[in-house]
């Protein structure tokens, strides 16, 4: 199983200097591929929206890790992988 999950940065105010980001899950999937595939679709529809001000981030994981195994964001078009082997991203 394969969780794909969005995470929208909030922007700090006087009243919360250090926001934390919101968790938005995308689903649950069987494959990698489709929870990839989820990632894509959401990053996709954040460019054809017109609030492109947020910075926001997808990945994907398995329910519960703490490592992804995919990872992309709004301010390019680059994707990553994790090398567990590194701890580096490299991109794909």
């Amino acid at each position: 199983m394969f969780e794909a999950v969005e995470f929208v940065d909030i922007r700090p105010s006087p009243d919360n200097p250090n926001p934390s980001p919101i968790e938005r899950m995308l689903g649950t999937f069987d494959s990698e591929e489709d929870a990839i595939g989820a990632g894509r679709l959401a990053k996709s529809a954040f460019h054809e929206s017109d609030d492109l001000t947020d910075y926001r981030w997808w990945i994907v994981r398995e329910p519960g890790a703490k490592m992804a195994q995919w990872i992309a964001d709004s301010h390019n078009d680059k994707e990553f992988v994790l090398d567990l082997t590194s701890g580096q991203l490299v991109e794909v």
